[in-house]
């Protein structure tokens, strides 16, 4: 059999696609790891609030469940800090933080009908008191 400039550039097609496929297989769909350090940091800090968000979604619908009849849930930051370092380790949460979380998905799932939290006590460092 005699190699010609097609069949080689054919074997080679072939081959990237092969090494593409099994870097898809090793690496499950996804990178390990972004090359920038900028991208990188960028990746924590969405991962980290939404860490923050889901955690404060499992306190809520927990809460929510654990609830009598006719009585309010309560949702705390200290919920959510726990949540966040007991499911998704992170422990290094700052109150604050899980207080913004928490306020944030208190409004968006309409909380204040049937909830209370203390998240709405909870100032970031360097605010004003007022």
């Amino acid at each position: 059999m005699k190699w010609d400039a097609g069949a080689v550039g054919w074997a080679l097609w072939f081959l990237s696609g092969a090494g593409v496929m099994a870097a898809g297989v090793v690496w499950k769909g996804r990178a390990v790891r972004p090359f920038a350090a900028s991208r990188a940091r960028s990746v924590a800090r969405r991962e980290y609030a939404r860490d923050l968000r889901r955690a404060a979604d499992h306190v809520i619908a927990e809460a929510r469940r654990s609830a009598g009849e006719g009585e309010p849930a309560i949702v705390t930051v200290g919920a959510v800090m726990r949540m966040a370092e007991k499911r998704y380790g992170r422990t290094e949460v700052e109150r604050w933080h899980a207080a913004a979380a928490l306020r944030q998905r208190f409004e968006h799932w309409r909380c204040a009908a049937d909830c209370v939290t203390d998240a709405y006590e909870q100032d970031p460092p360097g605010a004003r008191p007022g």
